[in-house]
């Protein structure tokens, strides 16, 4: 879920759409980007990554990646979510150019591949040159709390010139104070619990895809509840 702010954090931006969420989000099927298009009432942004790990794409991922981006715009899909990174962690600009142009007129967000480069500063202004309209960040941390004061630089030396989107295991606990401390343009968060499988039957010995027995049986989603609760935590 996404977050923007006018003088209040109070106006609702969107929802970012992924499959695989244990591997931090990849690639949904089209099958589900259309469900999404026709029953959401908010925009929805369209993550593009092949497979979890790092943003080192093979020349085969990349080109996978550029003909879902023209499959999304085709689709009418706003806006899309993707990032590339050199083996060296820096912006990757000769892909993302090639990304964002194969998008346009959607809207392009880079992802947490922001939050490996060794130089955020940088990172950003290869974004802002590339015209990428936002980048989702944690502060180069795993949560947002854990990165606040990168964050609030972020924001500082993004003028204006591109969205910053601070996430990061946010919460209604957690997300006004990192809001208020940070002032970032846009809030993300997942607002994800476990719920146990409906399966009565269960076979003991076999977890598919190589996940533990328990993990077979539990379903992790977005709570409908915890989003409002976390919305309202911003006095939305």
């Amino acid at each position: 879920m996404n977050h923007s702010k006018t003088e209040r954090a109070r106006v609702f931006a969107g929802v970012q759409l992924c499959a695989s969420l244990l591997e931090g989000g990849l690639t949904p099927s089209l099958g589900m980007v259309r469900e999404a298009l026709r029953v959401a009432r908010v925009p929805v942004f369209v993550m593009v990554r092949p497979r979890g790990g790092d943003f080192l794409y093979s020349e085969v991922e990349f080109a996978a990646m550029r003909e879902d981006v023209k499959i999304l715009r085709e689709m009418g899909v706003p806006g899309v979510v993707f990032g590339c990174l050199t083996a060296e962690g820096q912006i990757d600009t000769a892909r993302m150019g090639a990304l964002v142009e194969a998008a346009r007129p959607m809207q392009v967000t880079c992802h947490r591949a922001f939050d490996m480069v060794p130089d955020p500063v940088a990172a950003l202004e290869a974004l802002i040159a590339l015209g990428v309209e936002r980048v989702l960040t944690s502060g180069l941390a795993d949560s947002a709390v854990e990165g606040l004061e990168t964050l609030r630089e972020t924001v500082e030396a993004a003028r204006g010139r591109i969205k910053i989107m601070a996430c990061g295991g946010l919460t209604p606990e957690t997300i006004a104070p990192v809001w208020q401390a940070t002032q970032a343009d846009e809030l993300h968060f997942a607002a994800l619990v476990d719920t146990p499988s409906g399966m009565r039957f269960r076979n003991p010995k076999i977890g598919m895809g190589g996940t533990d027995l328990e993990r077979e049986y539990t379903n992790r989603v977005t709570d409908a509840d915890l989003v409002r609760r976390t919305i309202a935590a911003l006095g939305a």
